[in-house]
């Protein structure tokens, strides 16, 4: 596998901590962790609200299922930011449940019956998931080979591009409002725009300080002028409970039935794909070398999260791909900022009556925000795909096919309505169709063909993509040519973000091969 390097950088000395090993003060800790939960918030209840709704359990069951959803969030974020042994990635990656897991969740569940009987055969597959995930992630990590920049960047632009709908309901109003006279009212437009705009104006105006809490800040300011115009309920807190607390098998002992287990641990496989796309994406941003290392104990810290998920009354976890953009876009880069949103998620898991003043948030606000994070997670793979050659036709088919995949489930609905209700739980799913696509395709046209993919060289993320001055190419060659290939290459971890090419180094004047 050849690699393009360039003079080896200076590397950060020990005196020099890590920006993502950074121990912040308690204040902006605080502000800063807080603002990951807010915008966590929205698509971590979202999963075991439309599960309960679609099991049918009553509105006390639903209140369980969120706080217990909570309550593993915060232990499983602290987890993969914080490390235990081998198991986290030690990286700013915020837990939450992974939406591919829905619609499988609710074909095993329905098929079980229903009810908290369909959930016992739900937590069973996910424990099993989680048991197969954690045990085959040192082997998954060794297959990271396999998915060089134009399958990590695709996946990651489909992961955005599939999540921004989710955001645009929430700016009509919700999803629960489709089909009623207040879906897409001109007032929830305007809310959501003024929190988008607001968030704009702050990261153009603001210092960097107040940019790197833009939507903390837009998220408050809209939920005020929302309170201001009568439109937030905050009757959900008084009635909510001052404590409660999930107990392990709440509603039973899990049921280990082998179709079930079969589909969830497809789901898991696919959200492996998603994590190392995660994982590539953080280490790119915040300039922290990822190796397949990084990659197992994010995995291990994943399996570990669904276990736990399965046996206090949760779901599967995966990599937050919202708060990647929030890190981006405020550029704050501590993992202990994580830990600190960790805290704060158990808390809430803990205290109803908390979780209740975040979940009064109007959902046309959320939506403003959430259009600015899932952007920037689409903008990460776009800036991924800009250093592949995709001229190149064959990488060009990979992203092309790709993107109509992921559009698939969304845009065309009765297409797997007639399918096999196995086949639709796992790929009824734009995240998961779109991943297999661009897996299965990079295999067939550059794994199967034997084309050789470049590697990234970690030593320019670090020091942040800087050409060195020593470098010969670069006083040589144009914009569109960034990179020459040299006689003699380095080993090193996958490429994520470099350029692919058949002999061992891009030559951008070519024409397709």
């Amino acid at each position: 596998m050849a690699r393009v390097s360039r003079h080896d950088p200076d590397q950060f000395s020990p005196q020099r901590t890590h920006p993502v090993d950074e121990v912040l003060p308690v204040g902006k800790l605080t502000l800063y962790g807080f603002q990951h939960v807010l915008a966590f918030y929205a698509g971590a209840v979202i999963v075991p609200i439309v599960l309960g709704n679609a099991l049918g359990l009553s509105r006390e069951e639903l209140v369980y299922l969120i706080n217990a959803d909570l309550l593993t969030c915060g232990v499983a974020s602290i987890i993969q930011a914080l490390g235990v042994w081998k198991i986290g990635a030690r990286l700013p990656l915020v837990q939450g449940v992974t939406f591919t897991a829905v619609s499988p969740m609710i074909a095993i569940g329905l098929g079980a019956g229903g009810g908290t009987a369909g959930l016992l055969v739900v937590y069973g597959a996910v424990i099993t998931a989680g048991i197969a995930t954690f045990l085959f992630a040192p082997f998954f990590s060794k297959l990271v080979k396999y998915f060089p920049p134009i399958v990590i960047g695709t996946i990651l632009t489909v992961i955005g591009l599939t999540l921004i709908p989710q955001g645009l309901k929430d700016a009509a109003g919700g999803a629960q409002l489709i089909g009623h006279p207040g879906y897409g009212d001109p007032k929830n437009l305007a809310y959501a725009l003024g929190t988008l705009l607001f968030i704009l104006l702050v990261v153009r105006l603001g210092k960097p300080y107040l940019s790197s809490l833009a939507v903390l800040l837009g998220l408050v300011a809209g939920t005020g002028v929302a309170w201001l115009l009568g439109d937030v309920d905050f009757g959900g807190v008084k009635n909510a409970d001052w404590f409660g607390v999930s107990s392990p098998f709440h509603y039973g002992m899990p049921k280990f039935e082998l179709f079930p287990i079969i589909a969830m641990v497809v789901v898991m496989l696919i959200t492996m794909v998603e994590t190392t796309g995660d994982v590539y994406a953080i280490g790119e941003i915040t300039r922290k070398k990822v190796d397949n290392a990084t990659v197992a104990n994010a995995l291990r810290a994943d399996g570990v999260a669904t276990v736990l998920g399965g046996i206090f009354n949760s779901f599967p976890y995966v990599a937050f791909a919202e708060n990647i953009g929030l890190v981006r876009m405020s550029k704050v880069m501590s993992r202990f900022v994580v830990v600190a949103a960790g805290g704060f998620m158990i808390v809430m898991g803990l205290l109803p009556k908390a979780g209740s003043v975040v979940a009064a948030i109007p959902h046309p606000v959320l939506g403003g925000a959430a259009i600015a994070m899932f952007g920037m997670v689409a903008a990460v793979g776009i800036q991924i795909l800009g250093k592949v050659d995709l001229r190149e036709e064959r990488n060009a088919l990979i992203l092309a096919v790709s993107l109509a995949a992921a559009l698939l489930p969304n845009v065309v609905e009765p297409f797997f309505e007639r399918m096999p209700e196995d086949v639709r739980a796992v790929l009824n799913s734009g995240i998961t169709l779109g991943s297999l696509t661009a897996v299965l395709l990079n295999l067939f046209f550059n794994v199967f063909t034997r084309r050789k993919t470049m590697e990234i060289d970690w030593d320019e993320i670090e020091r942040g993509d800087e050409p060195a001055e020593t470098h010969e190419p670069f006083g040589a060659h144009g914009p569109a040519d960034p990179y020459t290939p040299q006689p003699h290459h380095r080993p090193g971890p996958p490429n994520p973000a470099g350029p692919q090419h058949p002999q061992g180094g891009p030559d951008w004047g070519m024409p397709g091969h």
